[in-house]
């Protein structure tokens, strides 16, 4: 799996190191205890597979620029917020094998901190008026939201679907993965017909994607998260 990551991100390797060191600095903070946090979050980083989908989706419709390094800081972080906040909403205590945010700080804090991390991925769109960006990640962000309570419901009357199960992937991961890749052929100055192909594109993946991860949930195998937190859940 990691090398075929790394064949995966190869095009774009020395744009993924650069990402790296701005993204670390968009998230300095002068409040200690925030900036104390900002450090454990990004040292227990994932694979940042949804920033490698703006780079690749950039660089396959157009020119990686500026613009391409602000959208996939702000999908990160409004990534990595939606992530602090699932774990609260969860009641997880682990996150990609470590503590998460919510268990070593309390979740009212948890809950600010993801607040922080949306607030300031928006601020950073505004700051450069990248308006078009902005405009493609509260998308998502709105049909993330819509998607987890539609969960709910369906969890609460135990009458999901099939059709609903579909529709609950595309609005909870696959519109994030979506924004990825219209957020990346749009920084590049791709036509508007290319990044509604780029999303579609997203789209597809990111619900391949989520079917194989709720898959997980009903193995045993170590995939550092709790498994069969679904089931009981009643998801």
């Amino acid at each position: 799996m990691t090398k075929n990551l790394e064949t995966i991100k190869a095009p774009v390797a020395i744009e993924m190191e650069e990402f790296e060191q701005k993204f670390r600095a968009s998230m300095k903070t002068r409040v200690l205890l925030l900036d104390k946090i900002m450090s454990y979050i990004v040292k227990r980083k994932g694979k940042q597979m949804r920033p490698l989908f703006v780079f690749l989706s950039a660089g396959a419709t157009g020119t990686i620029n500026e613009s391409t390094y602000r959208g996939a800081s702000l999908i990160e972080l409004v990534h990595t917020a939606s992530l602090v906040h699932d774990d609260v909403v969860d009641n997880s205590n682990y996150r990609r094998g470590f503590f998460s945010v919510n268990a070593l700080w309390k979740n009212k804090i948890a809950v600010l901190v993801g607040d922080f991390l949306l607030t300031r991925g928006l601020f950073l769109a505004l700051e450069h008026k990248d308006y078009h960006l902005l405009e493609i990640c509260t998308e998502a962000v709105k049909e993330m939201s819509e998607g987890e309570l539609l969960q709910m419901e369906k969890a609460r009357q135990l009458d999901i679907s099939e059709e609903i199960y579909y529709e609950i992937i595309r609005q909870k991961t696959a519109s994030l993965i979506a924004s990825c890749c219209s957020i990346g052929a749009s920084s590049s100055g791709a036509t508007e017909e290319m990044v509604k192909k780029m999303k579609k594109f997203g789209e597809c993946v990111g619900m391949a994607f989520q079917i194989k991860d709720d898959l997980f949930d009903y193995g045993d195998d170590e995939i550092g998260k709790p498994v069969g937190i679904d089931i009981k859940e009643k998801k």
